[in-house]
């Protein structure tokens, strides 16, 4: 299901549409950007809404949605491992409906100030002709048909976005995106789903949503479950397929007193490992993304399977990263790191066929939704997923029979 800002959702602190003690009550399992854009669709839609997490937003012990780039990007994103073709598909749609809202409530003053929420122009760069490539063409022209703002293509945005040739690039284009501050989103947006009316619980739900189903929905008294936990759905969705990506960002001060001010994101993506040319194919991630007006990002790593945090800014892959970053854009060897903060690593959580947006298919009649695998793009598909979300928890109370997603791509 598409959504449209003040038509489906509206960022106002009482719901769209008010609920009843008659209307459903749903449970959303996790606290991170999925679990609470959720939320924020159903209580729009006049649902009663809980949300049961065993950690919120703050400031010392980070989720993984504060700790993510947070860039908006086109499937595949910068970091790659996006290879599923059916989840590839409902990606592209969903990540759109993000685009829009994001959009918007950028171009309201006020909440874009509260929200952290801004465009600003994303350059990605490449080492031929993107046409050369054609994977990478075929990318190019979905963006241009996709209704992204601002969109530009040339070898001269290489010297615009003041990098050095040398580093290998020779073509790049342009749009603007959604760039999100996301310890500022993520506490606005906690805000605004309670202001909405959600009560939110704090525990630590462990084990299968299989067996634990019955128990919960009486514990809770609620009509339905939304499984929005990440990395918790190996066990809570019974997926074995389910897997980090280690990543990694370096945090400078960007005030312009070291280097100039960066004021773009700057990119070269790793889907350029999957390509059939074999100089894009030597990439390595860059990342480059002013995170307010005071941070810039420098990035980044994949590292599938290493779920542990224990980078340091003297890891050799950090190292490495750093070192890249600074042989594209000369002058950010000068940077001066974020004293409080230098390094934020975190865990994307993945799986084997992607993010998974579906009923309970293990359980005849289950009210159970998933809604998990983003990877890292939680931020980009958040809107997405939910509005397809809203859908499957209507057609749950309704006695819809379940079916895999992998058939009816994107929902009906």
């Amino acid at each position: 299901m598409t959504l449209t800002l003040w038509t489906d959702i509206s960022p106002l602190s009482r719901p769209l549409r008010a609920p009843t003690t008659a209307s459903p009550h749903v449970l959303i399992i996790g606290g991170g950007v999925t679990g609470l854009t959720t939320a924020w669709v159903l209580l729009d839609r006049g649902y009663r809404v809980t949300v049961v997490s065993s950690r919120w937003v703050n400031a010392e012990n980070r989720l993984t949605s504060q700790i993510a780039g947070a860039l908006w990007e086109y499937p595949p994103a910068v970091c790659g491992q996006h290879t599923d073709a059916v989840s590839l598909g409902h990606s592209k749609k969903w990540v759109m409906t993000g685009y829009h809202i994001f959009d918007a409530l950028a171009g309201m003053p006020e909440i874009s100030t509260a929200s952290g929420i801004r465009m600003l122009p994303s350059t990605f760069f490449f080492p031929v002709a993107v046409e050369s490539d054609p994977a990478q063409d075929r990318k190019l022209k979905e963006i241009m048909a996709s209704g992204v703002r601002g969109f530009r293509r040339g070898a001269e945005l290489i010297e615009e976005r003041r990098c050095d040739p040398a580093h290998g690039v020779a073509d790049a284009y342009e749009l603007l995106a959604p760039v999100i501050d996301t310890d500022q989103a993520m506490e606005w947006l906690t805000n605004l789903v309670a202001s909405k009316g959600a009560r939110y619980v704090t525990d630590n739900v462990t084990g299968d949503l299989l067996h634990l189903e019955d128990s919960l929905r009486a514990r809770f008294n609620v009509d339905v479950i939304v499984n929005c936990t990440g990395l918790g759905a190996e066990t809570l969705a019974g997926d074995a397929t389910v897997y980090p990506i280690r990543g990694g960002l370096i945090r400078a001060i960007n005030d312009g007193v070291d280097f100039p001010k960066g004021e773009a994101a700057l990119t070269i993506t790793a889907d350029a490992f999957h390509s059939t040319n074999e100089i894009i194919r030597t990439l390595e991630i860059i990342f480059l993304v002013p995170r307010n007006d005071n941070i810039l990002l420098i990035g980044g790593i994949t590292e599938p399977h290493e779920s542990t945090l224990d980078l340091r800014l003297d890891s050799p892959i950090i190292k490495r990263m750093r070192a890249r970053c600074e042989s594209l854009l000369p002058g950010l060897e000068k940077a001066r790191l974020d004293p409080v903060y230098p390094l934020a690593q975190g865990l994307r959580p993945f799986r084997g066929q992607n993010v998974r947006v579906e009923r309970e298919l293990r359980r005849v009649g289950s009210r159970v939704v998933h809604s998990y695998g983003h990877g890292g793009s939680g931020w980009s598909l958040s809107f997405g997923c939910a509005g397809d979300v809203a859908k499957l928890v209507e057609d749950s109370l309704a006695g819809v029979p379940a079916i895999s997603t992998r058939v009816a791509v994107g929902g009906r």
